[in-house]
């Protein structure tokens, strides 16, 4: 018998129409002689399934559930694309949880962990793991310009401390900037993590668990036309993602097995994308997404496809790993 799988996508962010395309294409390639699929629409408005007339039907939240033709649906896996809240810091994982339905995603404490850029370097940092002085600020707060400038020196990069996509992000080259700079990354977190500028490449390692191992994907150099990685260059074509990475035999080692170290000590699972800097040959942790873009495009799916797995089977295992 079929397996009844909900693919969850949208979400509260500003990722939320990104989630909709990875949620999409996990639901082209998904094996329909295996699964049966459903795609499940998440809004802050609403839940709902939408079927293949473009129909929304709602979701029953008590227990995840919908109902098609008098038919109550349960579903025995939950594949989550959601970028972003709910379904990268934790909330829908723990509603899961609580629901006992699996979901290809990490557990809700990691999750949460890792989408909270400060917490998570501060709790990699006792494990050796390096990264780039940083700087923390609360909406609200007085802004000590100078002190931020003293502290992480310029340039700097500005984030929001929990979004992806690079939404709130912006490099600064001068004091007068910063006000500017963290008036835009309040727009998308009341917390702003500002870091100093590493110079060197960057590089993104993708770590998923296939059949019944971790794997450390081929290494992905980022080579961005603009000033750094930011959402242009991630979604509209403005940068090279070459696979494998053009670095040295000494440094694909290394952060290799960084990243391996990193996706063990935090005890993650499903599939991860880590962000480094090279900075003498070492690297540098940027940030760990638990739910990374799977669209054709997107880095993890071309790191899968140059380590020979069709994104048929790489969409297949994180269901396969899930229900083991």
């Amino acid at each position: 018998m079929k397996k009844n799988i909900a693919i969850i996508m949208g979400g509260y962010s500003s990722e939320h129409d990104i989630s909709i395309k990875s949620g999409n294409v996990v639901y082209q390639y998904l094996d329909r002689d295996v699964y049966s699929l459903y795609r499940i629409i998440i809004t802050k408005e609403k839940w709902f399934y939408l079927d293949e007339n473009d129909a929304e039907f709602a979701v029953d939240k008590s227990d995840f559930s919908i109902e098609l033709n008098g038919k109550k649906i349960h579903f025995n896996c939950v594949f989550n694309a959601i970028h972003g809240t709910p379904g990268e810091d934790g909330v829908l994982q723990a509603y899961f949880q609580l629901l006992n339905i699996p979901q290809t995603s990490c557990d809700h404490y990691q999750a949460a962990l890792t989408f909270n850029k400060r917490d998570l370097l501060s709790a990699l940092k006792p494990y050796g793991v390096q990264c780039a002085t940083s700087y923390y600020l609360n909406l609200g707060e007085a802004i000590d310009e100078q002190g931020i400038v003293d502290r992480v020196g310029l340039p700097c990069f500005v984030k929001a401390n929990r979004a992806g996509s690079s939404y709130g992000i912006s490099k600064v080259y001068k004091k007068e900037e910063l006000k500017a700079a963290i008036d835009k990354a309040f727009t998308e977190d009341n917390e702003v993590i500002i870091e100093s500028f590493l110079d060197g490449t960057e590089v993104s390692v993708g770590v998923i668990t296939y059949n019944g191992e971790v794997t450390v994907l081929p290494i992905t150099e980022i080579v961005s036309e603009n000033d750094f990685f930011d959402y242009e260059a991630k979604y509209l074509g403005q940068s090279q993602e070459i696979t494998p990475a053009r670095i040295s035999e000494t440094q694909k080692q290394k952060v290799t097995q960084l990243a391996q170290k990193i996706y063990k000590v935090l005890g993650l699972k499903g599939y991860t994308r880590s962000e480094f800097i090279f900075v003498d040959d070492e690297p540098y942790l940027l940030e760990v997404n638990t739910t990374p873009g799977l669209t054709e495009e997107s880095i993890l799916p071309q790191q899968a496809q140059a380590a020979g797995i069709a994104l048929k089977e790489l969409f297949g295992s994180a269901i396969t790993e899930t229900l083991r």
